[in-house]
């Protein structure tokens, strides 16, 4: 893979801004106004941690793809080349518009314990903002005319609905993992809770992603013949995409329809059911993370056409 550094930055920011995004979001919907500013799912530091290193990957995931497009090292990079692509091409003033968003994010992440309300609203806003802009690096970025509309539009949304699911994820890991003896049962009933409003926001996130996913490959690729997409290294990582998503929307249907039931219905005992949740965490976690170095490789291959 010649693209490694970019494969490897591009999959980091992927990460970083869903999650931030994703968790943000959570905090707003899975959780009531007086559970937000306590221990049960802090967001200061997190929010912090995540938007310092969201401008350390999208400053290094710049000077990686100007390397690319020039065919120089990382080391090597001309600062007129990157000036010029920075200010003369469309990826370069989304990087522009990304930075600015993330340094928002920064200030929002600061400002938490003065003005919780809307400094949340303004991180998750900057984050919302910071993901869009990552279209611009992928293939919809290059789709001329109104198809390209189309499809940075569907991609946008796309990438927001994968951000919420993720974003679940990763909250349920903070709320799920931590030690029995340090969980109370009103933190099990406020996870129960929160895992159930989360089951139906996650279902409008995964119709989302269903339906901008269809149109994506639609705008891209038209209908491939099935040979083109076995015989590519586009066709195939797409394969393996679908039959990863597929895996979590099994996970995500035991989850919902047994697991958190049970959890529900513990009556004092949660041990059984929080061990098969934090099962299916691990397993949602490392196929989600194998899902966006996918996307991440996808980016820089050329998709298939519909003649093949």
């Amino acid at each position: 893979m010649d693209n490694l550094p970019v494969i490897a930055i591009r999959f980091a920011l992927y990460v970083d801004l869903m999650v931030l995004a994703g968790v943000t979001a959570f905090s707003l919907y899975a959780l009531k106004p007086e559970e937000r500013g306590t221990a049960l799912l802090p967001l200061a530091k997190p929010a912090l941690l995540l938007s310092l290193l969201g401008l350390l990957l999208s400053g290094s995931g710049m000077i990686a793809l100007v390397a690319a497009m020039t065919g120089t090292s990382l080391w090597e990079v001309d600062g007129s080349a990157f000036r010029e692509i920075v200010t003369q091409s469309a990826i370069g003033s989304a990087w522009v518009v990304r930075m600015v968003a993330v340094a928002i994010a920064l200030l929002a992440a600061l400002a938490l314990g003065r003005s919780p309300r809307l400094t949340r609203y303004c991180l998750l806003a900057s984050a919302v903002l910071a993901i869009a802009t990552l279209v611009w690096t992928g293939h919809a970025g290059a789709t001329e005319g109104w198809t390209g509309s189309l499809h940075r539009l569907s991609d946008i949304v796309h990438m927001l609905a994968a951000a919420i699911w993720i974003g679940g994820i990763a909250a349920f890991s903070w709320l799920l993992f931590q030690p029995l003896a340090h969980q109370s049962d009103a933190q099990i009933r406020i996870a129960h809770r929160a895992l159930e409003q989360f089951s139906r926001v996650g279902t409008l996130a995964v119709a989302l992603i269903v339906l901008t996913g269809i149109i994506n490959s639609l705008s891209l690729m038209g209908l491939p013949h099935p040979y083109a997409l076995f015989a590519s290294r586009y066709g195939q990582l797409l394969l393996i995409k679908l039959a990863l998503f597929a895996a979590m929307l099994m996970l995500a249907g035991v989850n919902r329809w047994r697991l958190t039931p049970a959890l529900g219905a513990a009556n004092g005992t949660p041990v059984p059911a929080l061990r098969g949740l934090r099962q299916s965490l691990v397993l949602e976690t490392s196929t989600v993370l194998t899902i966006l170095a996918v996307v991440a490789w996808l980016g820089t291959l050329e998709p298939i056409m519909a003649n093949g």
